[in-house]
Parts: C-alpha cells; sequence; structure tokens
C-alpha cells in the first residue's frame, strides 16, 4: 500500500447522477462508477469470475450482478454475496474534489 495518494481524474461530478453509472479507462485500469445515495464507488469494470463488464450489470442497492453468470458484488468492499469460492472484485478509493470524481489507482483495495 503507498503512503501517498495519486489521485487520477475520472469525470465531472455532474455525469454520474444518483443511481447513475460510467465506465472509464485510464493508464490500463478499466473502472465502473456507481453513486449510490451520493457516495460514488469504484470497482474494476470486469468480473473476476469471466471478465464480463460489471458497469452493464444490474443493480440493487449497493450491489452489481455480473450480466454473465450473476455473481454479486459488494460496491463498498468489493466481496462477492453468497458462495463463491472467495472472489472479489477491485475497488478504488474514490473522492470527489472541485467538482470532479478521481480515484487513487494506485491503492486498490482487493
Amino acid at each position: 500500500m503507498s503512503t501517498a495518494q495519486a489521485w487520477t481524474d475520472l469525470i465531472a461530478e455532474h455525469e454520474l447522477t444518483e443511481r447513475g453509472r460510467c465506465f472509464a479507462r485510464r493508464d490500463g485500469h478499466e473502472i465502473a462508477l456507481f453513486r449510490i445515495e451520493d457516495t460514488v464507488h469504484a470497482i474494476a469494470d470486469s468480473c473476476p469470475h469471466a471478465g464480463a463488464s460489471l458497469a452493464r450489470g444490474a443493480l440493487d442497492g449497493t450491489t452489481i450482478r455480473c450480466p454473465a453468470h450473476g455473481l454479486r458484488f459488494d460496491l463498498p468492499s468489493g466481496c462477492i454475496h453468497g458462495a463463491g469460492g472467495g472472489l472479489a472484485v477491485r475497488t478504488y478509493p474514490v473522492r470527489v474534489h472541485a467538482g470532479r470524481v478521481e480515484v487513487d489507482l494506485g491503492d486498490a483495495i482487493n
């Protein structure tokens, strides 16, 4: 884990509405962003099971369902719901700064 965060700009805050989502690609990272109850969550866009885009999955609260096989992941933690052999999706620290949504690509949590 790095000691200093290096924030990477993704999008303007107003582009991500409540219950909205978007996809961004930066420095080799494919990132799905979700805004739920005014909190922005950033996860790797690839399901760790089969690589399907999670940005296209069904959203239920803070749970995203993989469109390929139905695996469900908790957006804040990246952990899978139910049985799954310990699969987790990578999550990124995220902040809103000066009207922009930024993530720390070097400090992924999973």
